[in-house]
């Protein structure tokens, strides 16, 4: 007997075992089901579920009682098995169900007729009714599991769809569908691992030139176009072993792993340049771009995703340099060492220490001969090396990106320097700071300045914030002039520094909120040398007047060049006639001895002077 039973209890194992993952594949067919197919698989499920189905059919014939009960519970257990489990299952569900609620109602029919339990019809009839009823539910329950899971499927598929367009829209350029920096570099990593051992990738950086001019004449809509026909042209240039990215604003790079020499690299490159400075159709006109262009291939000059980016960038900046703007390919051996990471934290590490310090050149009255100011230039007190010109560091500051954190480390020192100052009852003036693009043209960059301002809310009537007219060339000159705008709002005092060097124009002087010219120091040079260089020291300090700011003239260094601004009407002067920048405590002598030196004899008017020495900002255009 054990035999048998053992022999029937393994083949509804295995029954069992291949019945759900059949069902499973069968349930989720594209096409229909072939019927040999289909009745196999019924055949297979009631194979498995009558063996339990006759369990419970025995127990309720019965006449015990608890025996009786047992048998239906068993059943009601099989129907909450087969739904819940199974329910998904369309195939398997039916097939084992179906047979389920016929042995229920077989079940009842014993009941009914067992002597051992007497009873009305009636009430056979509505528990008849009862089962119809509950088998009902049950039905509308897995139809109800089902309905769910497919709005969760849907639910989930719509997730999966939006989270792979976030994806796609994280790593693409929305305009021209190009992939932007970090997938751009993230592609690059992998193709290097890739190549590593072959002949390697080729990276082609280009910058577009002549690009804001389109944007500003013929408006943005035509730098868009422009844009999206560039990138159309190098996409199918690049072809489909090429990767092509727009790294930011009017930058493009392509990757190709199949350049074999620098050769082969240079006549691409060739191509390249070829379709960036075909002439561009757009509303009747011909818009016409080139671009420099910097290559890097991988190799012992370039072995990771990093160096090999930097110098491809290396190449661009000197192609942008080249006056017919030829292609470069970077070689290490040829090109400056670039700043490392531990530059960086030295730099930092420098900042935080106090080493970077702040030093002062005085302004000078012509008419009084007393300081009205000063203008702060940093100096690095260095431990070893002594005092290091900031020739020898700012460039670096650039190169690491360092230039936010450098105009606060600047700014925090001089207001501090300024309050011990009028702590002390002595007045510096107006002291001017140089403020970098990257605060201007940076939400962060704006708002760390402007948070540090509102903290010493009493000394912004002695700040100047002095900037370069070629903040009129960069790419976020908007942006710049409303940041300029807000620091006039809070007191601090505009100087457009350089002046008659940069590119400014008289549409730039009109529209730019500005309280102070200051001639550059390439003009007072030239002073008794060059006629036409008075010619235009003139000029300008008329055309300042009549703007109604002051003019200081920078890089007085002889008394003729004294004389001859005076003469001209020039107020305020600096350079080393009056004295090197110093330190703190050296300009605190200074102001202690009055900070006068000797006047011009002559008599002159002054009528800009006065307001310069008390300090007071024209009034921001409304």
């Amino acid at each position: 007997m054990w035999l048998p039973a053992s022999a029937i209890m393994a083949a509804l194992l295995v029954l069992e075992t291949l019945s759900y993952p059949l069902n499973k594949r069968a349930s989720h067919f594209d096409r229909p089901l072939n019927l040999p197919l289909a009745l196999a698989i019924f055949l297979v499920n009631l194979t498995t579920i009558l063996p339990f189905l006759a369990f419970a059919f025995l127990l309720s014939t019965s006449d015990s009682l608890p025996f009786v009960l047992i048998g239906y519970m068993w059943v009601f257990g099989v129907f909450v098995h087969v739904s819940n489990v199974f329910g998904l299952l369309p195939l398997y569900n039916w097939s084992q169900m179906t047979p389920a609620f016929a042995t229920i109602f077989m079940m009842l029919w014993n009941l009914s007729n067992n002597p051992a339990f007497p009873s009305s019809n009636v009430a056979w009839y509505v528990l008849a009714i009862l089962t119809t009823v509950y088998i009902a539910n049950t039905f509308d329950t897995m139809n109800l599991q089902k309905d769910t899971h497919r709005a969760l499927r849907r639910a989930q598929n719509e997730a999966n769809a939006r989270l792979m367009e976030l994806e796609r829209l994280s790593r693409h350029d929305k305009l021209t569908g190009l992939m932007n920096r970090q997938a751009f570099e993230d592609t690059l990593e992998s193709l290097m691992r890739q190549h590593a051992n072959r002949l390697g990738v080729t990276v082609f950086v280009m910058d577009l030139d002549g690009f804001k001019p389109i944007n500003d004449s013929y408006s943005h809509t035509a730098g868009d176009a422009v844009l999206v026909t560039l990138a159309d042209r190098l996409r199918a240039l690049a072809g489909k072993d090429g990767h092509v990215a727009r790294l930011g604003g009017d930058e493009f790079a392509i990757i190709k792993a199949t350049i074999i020499s620098a050769k082969a690299a240079q006549r691409f490159s060739e191509r390249i340049m070829g379709v960036i400075e075909e002439p561009i159709p757009f509303e009747q006109k011909n818009l016409k771009v080139s671009a420099s262009l910097g290559i890097a291939r991988q190799g012992r000059d370039a072995e990771t995703m990093a160096s090999l980016m930097s110098g491809a960038d290396q190449a661009m900046s000197q192609a942008k340099q080249d006056p017919d703007k030829r292609p470069v390919i970077y070689d290490k051996t040829a090109f400056p060492t670039r700043a490392t990471l531990e530059d960086r934290n030295v730099l930092i590490r420098a900042m935080a220490d106090h080493q970077i310090v702040p030093y002062y050149q005085p302004k000078v009255s012509l008419e009084t001969g007393r300081i009205v100011g000063f203008e702060a230039l940093s100096r690095w007190e260095h431990p070893t090396r002594g005092l290091v010109s900031p020739a020898a560091f700012l460039p670096l500051i650039n190169e690491l990106g360092l230039q936010g954190a450098f105009m606060l480390h600047t700014a925090e020192h001089v207001l501090r320097n300024i309050q011990a100052w009028t702590a002390e009852g002595l007045n510096p003036g107006q002291v001017s700071i140089n403020v970098s693009e990257t605060t201007l043209a940076t939400v962060t960059g704006h708002n760390d300045l402007l948070e540090l301002i509102d903290r010493y809310p009493h000394l912004r009537r002695h700040l100047t914030f002095e900037i370069t007219e070629d903040i009129f060339i960069a790419r976020s000159s908007e942006m710049i002039q409303r940041s300029i705008a807000n620091f006039r709002r809070a007191g601090v005092r505009i100087s457009l520094d350089d002046f008659g060097t940069g590119f400014a124009s008289f549409q730039h002087l009109k529209d730019l909120e500005f309280d102070e010219l200051k001639l550059d120091t390439c003009f007072v040079r030239d002073l008794g040398v060059d006629p036409a260089t008075h010619v235009l020291v003139d000029g300008l300090l008329t055309m300042g007047k009549g703007l109604g700011v002051h003019v200081i003239a920078e890089g007085v260094e002889t008394p003729q060049q004294r004389d001859m601004l005076y003469e001209m009407g020039c107020e305020v002067v600096q350079g080393y006639y009056y004295g090197m920048a110093a330190p703190f405590s050296e300009t605190m002598i200074r102001l202690e001895a009055e900070g006068y030196f000797t006047p011009i004899p002559q008599q002159k008017p002054q009528p800009l002077t006065q307001n310069l020495e008390q300090n007071t900002p024209k009034a921001a255009a409304t």
